[in-house]
Parts: C-alpha cells; structure tokens; sequence
C-alpha cells in the first residue's frame, strides 16, 4: 500500500504542477530562476523527489537532482522515466552521493539559482548559512525552499470515540515504520480517559506483525539503516532507564527480524512534553495526560516547540475544534482522522517554524518561489480564478489608516497603499476538492511579524504598506530617521510598529524580512540573518532584497499557509456531545 500510494502521489505532482503552468503560466512574463538544486530523502524516494523535479521543470528551471544517498536508484529510474517521456538531457541531471561531498558541492558553486530541500532542520540550517550573503545575476538572495521535520502531536478529549482514536493513532504513529515528516510523535490524551486508550492502544499494537515487506502479512517494515536502528533503541533504552513506562508489543516475523533493521513499535509514557527534544525518526510513540482544564496550556507547549508541521485533535466538541484550530501554529491541522497521507492539491504539504520555510509542496504558492520574474499580480489573480474561494478579509485598518494619512501628504504612497490592498489576498480561505465525509480549506495568514530595513524613507513607507496590506506587524531599527518617521503616523499605524536598537543580536523576534537597498548591503543582511538564526538555533528567516525604489513587494512572501483537513464523518454516536461546551 505504501509503494502505490508513492507512485499515485509523484503523478499527482506531475499533473497538478503542469496544470499549474499551462493555465496561469506565460513564456514571455514568468521567468525561471536559472539551475535548482533539488536534494530530496530517503523516506519517499520516488514522490518527493518527483515533487522537487517537475515543479522546478515546471517553473522552466533547469534541475540538478541529488537523492538521498540511501535511495539512488529509485531517483535514477525517475529520471530515466522523464527522459522517455521527452524532458531534455540537459534540462534534468542526476547526481547521487553523499550530502557530505556531492551535495556541500553543488550547494557552494556560484552558478545554482534556488535550492529544495527535504530533511533534517539542521541540515537545512547549514544549507540557509552557505546560501547567505550570494545574490544572483539580478542582485536577488538565492531562494531556498525547505521542508524539515517536526514534533508532531495528536490532542485526544474524552469525548472522542476511542476506537476511531486507536485506529487513528496506529496509521499516523506506525505506518512506514513512523518513517514519515509527518507521523505522529506524541499522543496528548485526557487523563479522565487515559487508561482506555492505552489499554485498546496496546491491544491494537499487539495485533501488528514487524518483518519483511515483501510479505503480505507484514504489517511495519525496517527503519532505513543501522544507524538510524541504533538511534532509536538508543532512546527507548534512555526513557526506560529513567523510569518511563515502555510498552513494546508486536510480534515479529520469522527470524528476518534478527537480521534486519527492525525496531518493534514502541509506546512510551512520559511525565511532560518537556521530556523530548528532537524527533525521533521511527515507530516509536510517545504519550502524555492532560487534565481538561489545561487544555490552553498544553497547546502553548506544543507551539513552544517550534515546530510547526502537522498536528491532530480528536473530539466531537466543536468549541474545542475551534479553540485547537485557532491557536495551533502548524501547516496542517487534521481533525477526527489520521494526520498522516496529505495528498497533492487536496492538503498541500509543508509546515513554519523550525518545520520549514515555505511555500507548501503540492499547493498553489510552490512555483511562484522558483521565478525570478512574474508579473506582481500574478499570485491574486490566479488565487481569484480558484474554484471554492471564499472572500478574504476586509481591508486591514492600519492600512486604511496610512492610507488616509498619505493621501494629504504623499500621493504615491496612498496609490501604493490602494495596490497592495487589491493584491492582498491575506485572509483568505480556499475549499479544495476532497473525497465525501472530508472537508479541505487552504488558508492565507499574516506572518507575525516583518523586519524592515531601508535607507531611504520612502522604501521604509513602502514595506510598511506591505506589512499591513497582509495584516503583520512591522520592527524597524531604532534610529533617528525611523523614530521621527513613527512619530509623524497615525495612532492606528504606529501601534503596529516596533523599534528594536539591533536586530541582528537583539531579541526581538520576526519570521520575514524585507530589504531595500544595494548588493552589498543585502549580502550584509543576509549574512547577519543567517548567523542570527544560527545563534539562536531558531526558524530559517527568508530575506527579500529589492532595489532602492522597488515597489513590486511580494506579498505572498509575507504569508504563511494553513491547510485543516476535518472529517466530516466523524461526529457520530451521541450527537449531544457536540453542543457541550
């Protein structure tokens, strides 16, 4: 089942990114990049290596492919299929080996115009601080699209049905040996019904067979290599020295196992979702109590992680549903279901934070981060021609405000207010098609907060209209151009600024970064971004440099993506339970 849903999902990629460009796409307007660098997992040899490809072809990029070193030949038959099919020799190659050699190569030659990345968030740290301070032909950063892991949670309220839950668990936990970015890591369940699921839980998981795939009766296979073998048990073996409850249940087949990389399943209680540090890669679940009343609480932990790519709930409470999906910090937030197999258009994939960079694989932002020229309203206008698109939210007020205020002393200023205000499309909420019994939404949301650095008052104005078209708050240098600046703004504007004395070491966060001014300047601010992030171990921030004078601000760049898959399904048994507050 896993190898058929792989191949489904790499031809959904092909379909959906050609689509993408034969429909909202021109030669003359919307210019590629130049050579991508695509360096793909292990975990999905053919599908997100395929992903990476197609959408840089897509965009008219030319592609250097590096697979993960464990899977060359999966990579090498893909390419071999899209070379039958007609793409160019030249327009794909494939470069196998080592991140260590092949891919630090290709990452530091002077030539590559983007990066894709799926892996490890510290990989993609060192990847982010290679690429800092190298502009392109044009005097542009080199964009780098990640995808990293994530220390993904499932919330479990005692009104949930714990059948459902079990089978849920089971699929999001152990399917693929846990081997997913997306499987589930940690069970968070009400202690009133703990025990229950527990008990069912390790029921269920005694019911499981580890060994070989290439029998039918196997239900978890082995985990990549002996190194990643060793990891794991290594972990288990540290929660049970230090008095965590381990439950390792399912039975193994044949002596395979004995050979093998295989790691039996294993459920581990923890006291506290403080007790994990970085993921573990494999078939292992850990499990935590929560009492109801600190349900608020528990999801502050799960977002003071910094991880942000999937997240599950289970209730037939729809207030909880609304306070879970309100506050969650994640890319993909499922609801009554397992938080595993997003499928391409239906829940694009990917998450923020120390999850990734953005934009989701599989969703309608992806090719526009891989041009070097589209026109501006290019994004608003393929998002309006969207099916099952709801209205965005009104204008913001801040905006309106500097608008107002513009409109007596700097014309310009006002109209530009007026055009990123038409282009905005923050807020918006897109229906995607799905199968019956599940609702998929795709939401536009403000990144918190952007940096903005210019020299020239007009730039700063111009970023500032930007931030708030889109709904974010704006830090700017304390310095006397900008303090005098803050205090000539309206009331309604000036609360959503924010001096910091220097950003490159100050603690004031922000998750985007605008900046105008020379080539020198941005490869400065580049690198300090880069050697910030690295300090403080926190999320990769994307830099955007413009020209002095530049108007043509990407909003979409100052956006994050949501997508809540719910299982409309799910609400059965005592219907009454879903008015109970």
């Amino acid at each position: 089942p896993n190898a058929i849903a792989e191949v489904r999902e790499a031809v959904d990629f092909l379909r959906y990114y050609a689509a993408q460009a034969r429909d909202h796409f021109a030669n003359d307007t919307h210019r590629p990049l130049g050579p991508v660098v695509c360096i793909s997992p292990w975990n999905f040899p053919l599908a997100i290596f395929t992903g990476q490809v197609c959408a840089a072809l897509a965009a008219g990029n030319t592609v250097l492919a590096k697979p993960a070193e464990q899977t060359p030949l999966v990579a090498a038959q893909a390419v071999r299929i899209l070379r039958e099919a007609g793409v160019p020799e030249g327009a794909v190659q494939l470069l196998p080996g080592r991140g260590e050699t092949v891919g630090a190569a290709l990452i530091g030659d002077e030539r590559i115009r983007g990066v894709m990345f799926t892996g490890s968030t510290e990989v993609a740290g060192i990847i982010s601080r290679n690429l800092a301070g190298r502009l392109d032909a044009q005097g542009r950063t080199i964009p780098l699209i990640a995808e990293t892991g994530g220390q993904n949670a499932m919330i479990v309220d005692s009104s949930a049905l714990t059948e459902q839950v079990v089978m849920d668990v089971i699929s999001s936990a152990f399917d693929s040996a846990g081997q997913r970015c997306s499987a589930l890591r940690v069970l968070c369940v009400q202690d009133d019904v703990a025990e229950r699921v527990i008990r069912m839980l390790k029921g269920a998981m005694a019911e499981y067979k580890v060994g070989s795939p290439e029998h039918l009766a196997t239900d978890i296979g082995p985990v990549i290599d002996a190194e990643a073998k060793a990891n794991i048990e290594r972990h288990i073996k540290t929660m049970g020295d230090k008095g965590r409850k381990v439950h390792q249940i399912a039975r193994a087949q044949g002596d395979a196992c004995s050979r093998g990389t295989f790691v039996l399943p294993t459920l581990i209680e923890l006291d506290s979702l403080d007790e994990l540090g970085r993921e573990v890669f494999g078939p292992v679940l850990h499990l935590v109590r929560y009492p109801r009343a600190r349900l608020g609480e528990l999801l502050e932990q799960i977002n003071g992680s910094g991880y942000g790519l999937t997240l599950g709930v289970h209730t037939r409470i729809d207030e909880t549903i609304a306070q879970v999906v309100n506050v969650a910090k994640v890319g993909n937030l499922y609801v009554n279901r397992n938080i595993v197999g997003a499928v391409v258009g239906v829940q694009p994939f990917g998450g923020e934070g120390l999850s990734g960079t953005g934009p989701k694989a599989g969703g309608p932002l992806y090719m526009y981060r891989l041009l070097g020229a589209r026109p501006q309203d290019a994004v608003a206008n393929q998002l309006r021609q969207e099916s099952g698109a709801t209205a965005q939210a009104e204008a913001k007020a801040p905006l309106a405000a500097l608008r107002n205020w513009a409109s007596k002393q700097d014309p310009a200023l006002a109209a530009l207010c007026d055009r990123y205000a038409a282009l905005s499309q923050s807020g918006r909420t897109q229906l995607l098609a799905g199968p019956t019994g599940e609702r998929n939404s795709y939401s536009l949301l403000p990144r918190e907060t952007v940096l903005c650095l210019a020299q020239e008052k007009a730039d700063l104005l111009a970023q500032l209209a930007a931030a708030l078209a889109v709904g974010s708050r704006v830090l700017w240098q304390d310095d006397a151009q900008t303090r005098t600046l803050l205090s000539s703004l309206p009331t309604e504007v000036r609360d959503r600024i924010a001096l910091v004395a220097d950003w490159a070491t100050g603690e004031a966060d922000f998750d985007a970064l605008l900046h105008h001014g020379d080539s020198d300047q941005l490869r400065e601010v580049s690198k300090l971004a880069a050697a910030r992030q690295a300090a403080r171990g926190g999320a990769i921030i994307g830099v955007h440099g413009l020209h002095r004078g530049e108007t043509d601000i990407p909003l979409e760049r100052l956006l994050i993506e949501h997508a809540l898959s719910v299982n409309t399904a799910a609400a059965g048994g005592n219907a009454s339970l879903m008015t109970i507050g």
